[in-house]
């Protein structure tokens, strides 16, 4: 069976129209904009689809997360360029006033007014030549339903059209937005089920008439969530139309007609109450020629598919690339990147359109580097495969068959049998953070994440770990500077030693990269090692017309490149963690760059701050930094100080409560508590008050706002009991480390 299939419901004459319908499109664009040319300034957010279109006519401004239709993360702008971005220096920053946790976004700017958007889905508009505050909004999340996401409360932008702003709470509400006051205009209710773990992290996507948004949670409680994306009417709210990703329970109506092909591909005999997974939680695109609604799907649910019975099958559409008709919410195409997915390989990278020749012949095309390691370019009017080849070291598979369009294993990522070392890791080649596709080189610059993780079967093993959330009933531990296999081998039983995994490779087994890759050629032109050793959690990639690529890092910096050579050209200093993408526009013939700045996202689930992090130099200050040439240096935010350890209250638990304490711990609650330095609390420092309302706490979300929602429909009161008593226990481990390292300096 072959991996993409085009429906029939794309109707005969959709490619032979592509070109009229791009020509008409971009006359229309051009008679707009002479007329609003003529009239008086425009209003706040007043972007339509002439103006879209016409991107590059008006590289003063970034109409979408990516700036223009085809999400490339390039601008037109060259006013900085190699031979004047040494000069490049600080202009403005904006505080986002929110809890210090993860940023994600990258911000908006139409006619001088910049919109985005952070934790929990607030909005935000500020002057972009000044960053002054025009107003903010608050989403007033509902923090009593659901859980919050697998990796922080993390959002990742806004779209605007027509004088309105559109974003998704974590709650899985939709908000239409006021673009000029912030007003709220319309709301809905995007979850179906609020009983189970969905939340709302992305972007939503204009798509003709309509808005669509996705959800996330296909990882997380132990029967995850089913996938879905779902349209709303732009003017008012009203629901339009939902696809569901994933077949519903056995027996039970199909939603949409593709579901019964999909139906085939899961086994018959699976368990009612597992719901599937194959969310799509980031990377819409959109065409307008085509009417095309472009989104990708996470992984399937559990990781371990044998859960669900014996079939070996390829369990459709999860980590998948989709295409929809935007007006009826059909299935246009598809194309499966990992079918029968195990290693959580999710296909919701970014997707960029582009028209690229290859063999001589002009393709409209899209292009994903796959978090599974492969870069894949589709026909985007049909999914036609056209190539796919590994953007980074795999280990899971030999190659792509272009003819068949699925991967070949090679069974060394076979965890069924035996631990085992797989490449890439969960975290993925490339996840969530933006590459860039410049209109200039022709180059893709992608964040690789050139990292493995040992994944292990938790049922079979040994250990006396048995699940995780997150991970349900598996682990892939990252083989980094921290990786100890004797002391994991009591959680998990045996694990590959450190030693056997350095073998394997020329390189350090836990690395990141920014590359720049020919999509066409489908090689590496050039690369920068960025971090090594331990995770730094780099960020997204913008390139621009000026030869420019820009890239923050965890570290703090951000760095500049020469397009065509990788050149380093500049290093700013800023003290704060960068994970964002990057964006630039210009205000009265001044241009700037701007990023989002905040530690958190996936980084929070493995560990402690990374010790390369500026995150644990500095306070983890949420804010937005604007650069110009001429500018001074970045201002850093204030050290982050670690409070010394109190001392803990009497311990007066068993060994038994305690090692029970410890399991519960690690299974539902170090998805966001880690002991030690973190941007959420460490609870071995937990004062006298919070000591004595633990239980509310956790049982009966007492810190909701805070991010800490309750969890009394998995956790029993005897549960939360022994988890304090692990923690008390630890308190006291470190603070007698601490006191006896005070007494013999």
């Amino acid at each position: 069976m072959l991996r993409y299939q085009t429906f029939a419901c794309v109707g005969p004459h959709r490619v032979g129209l592509r070109l009229l319908n791009t020509a008409l499109l971009l006359m229309l664009a051009l008679a707009t904009m002479s007329a609003q040319a003529a009239t008086a300034p425009l209003a706040p957010g007043n972007l339509d689809a002439a103006r879209l279109l016409a991107a590059d006519t008006e590289p003063q401004n970034w109409f979408t997360g990516g700036r223009d239709k085809d999400g490339s993360y390039y601008s037109p702008l060259g006013l900085i360029d190699a031979n004047n971005v040494k000069q490049l220096g600080f202009a403005w920053q904006y505080d986002l006033g929110e809890p210090m946790r993860g940023q994600e976004a990258t911000p908006i700017v139409i006619d001088g007014v910049m919109y985005t958007s952070g934790t929990w889905g607030y909005v935000y508009a500020v002057d972009a030549a000044s960053g002054k505050e025009l107003w903010r909004y608050d989403p007033k999340p509902n923090y009593f339903i659901g859980r919050h996401p697998c990796c922080d409360l993390v959002n990742r932008g806004v779209a605007v059209w027509k004088g309105r702003v559109y974003v998704a709470s974590t709650d899985g509400r939709l908000h239409a937005l006021n673009a000029a006051t912030g007003k709220k205009i319309w709301e809905a209710d995007t979850i179906t089920d609020h009983k189970l773990p969905y939340s709302s992290t992305g972007a939503p996507q204009i798509a003709g008439n309509v808005v669509v948004i996705g959800n996330g949670g296909a990882d997380m409680g132990h029967t995850a969530v089913r996938g879905y994306v779902a349209a709303y009417d732009l003017d008012t709210g009203a629901f339009k139309w939902r696809f569901y990703t994933v077949p519903p329970a056995v027996g039970q109506p199909y939603e949409n007609p593709e579901l019964a092909q999909a139906d085939k591909t899961w086994d018959p005999h699976r368990k009612r109450d597992i719901n599937g997974g194959g969310t799509a939680w980031d990377g819409f695109a959109y065409d307008p020629a085509l009417n095309l609604v472009y989104f990708g799907t996470a992984n399937a649910a559990p990781y371990d598919l044998r859960q669900l019975g014996p079939a070996k099958l390829d369990s459709l559409f999860t980590a998948s690339i989709l295409a929809l008709d935007a007006t009826t919410g059909r299935l246009a195409w598809y194309y499966q990147t990992t079918p029968r997915d195990s290693w959580d390989y999710d296909s919701v990278q970014k997707l960029i359109l582009a028209d690229v020749q290859i063999d001589g012949k002009n393709q409209s095309v899209i292009m994903q580097a796959s978090k599974n390691g492969f870069f894949y370019v589709l026909d985007r009017n049909t999914g036609k495969l056209l190539s796919a080849k590994n953007f980074t070291y795999v280990n899971w598979a030999s190659h792509v068959d272009l003819k068949t369009g699925r991967p070949v294993l090679t069974g060394a990522a076979d965890w069924y049998a035996s631990p085992k070392n797989v490449y890439p890791s969960w975290a993925g080649a490339h996840t969530w953070n933006p590459m860039s596709y410049s209109a200039q080189t022709h180059l893709v610059y992608i964040p690789v994440i050139d990292v493995s993780a040992v994944w292990i079967d938790m049922l079979h093993n040994g250990g006396s770990m048995k699940y995780l959330d997150g991970f349900f009933t598996v682990q892939g531990i990252f083989p980094d500077d921290t990786y100890d296999a004797a002391a994991l081998k009591k959680l998990y039983g045996p694990v590959p030693d450190m030693q056997a995994i350095k073998a394997s490779r020329k390189v350090k087994p836990v690395r990141e990269l920014l590359r720049a890759w020919d999509p066409v050629a489908q090689k590496t032109v050039w690369e920068h090692e960025t971090s090594s050793g331990i995770r730094g959690y780099d960020g997204g990639v913008m390139s621009t017309a000026g030869n420019l690529v820009f890239q923050g890092r965890g570290s703090g910096e951000l760095w500049v490149y020469a397009a065509d050579t990788g050149k380093v050209l500049k290093v700013l200093k800023t003290g704060s963690h960068l994970m964002a993408a990057p964006m630039t526009y210009s205000v009265n013939g001044q241009q700037f760059v701007a990023i989002q700045a905040g530690y958190g996202g996936a980084a929070i689930t493995v560990g402690p701050i990374p010790p390369s992090s500026a995150a644990l130099k500095y306070q983890n200050t949420n804010r937005i930094i604007a650069f110009k040439i001429g500018g001074s240096a970045v201002p850093t935010p204030a050290p982050r100080i670690e409070a010394p350890f109190a001392m803990p209250p009497v311990e007066s638990a068993t060994q038994a409560q305690i090692d029970a304490g410890e399991l519960k711990f690690i299974e539902e609650c170090s998805r966001c508590h880690v002991l030690g330095p973190s941007s959420t609390p460490d609870l071995r420092k937990l004062n006298a008050g919070l000591h004595a309302t633990f239980n509310d706490i956790v049982l009966k979300g007492l810190l909701a706002p805070a991010g800490m929602e309750r969890f009394d429909d998995i956790l029993s009161e005897k549960d939360v009991e022994n988890i304090h008593a692990y923690l008390i226990n630890q308190s006291w481990v470190a603070y007698r480390q601490q006191e006896g390292a005070a007494a013999h300096p």
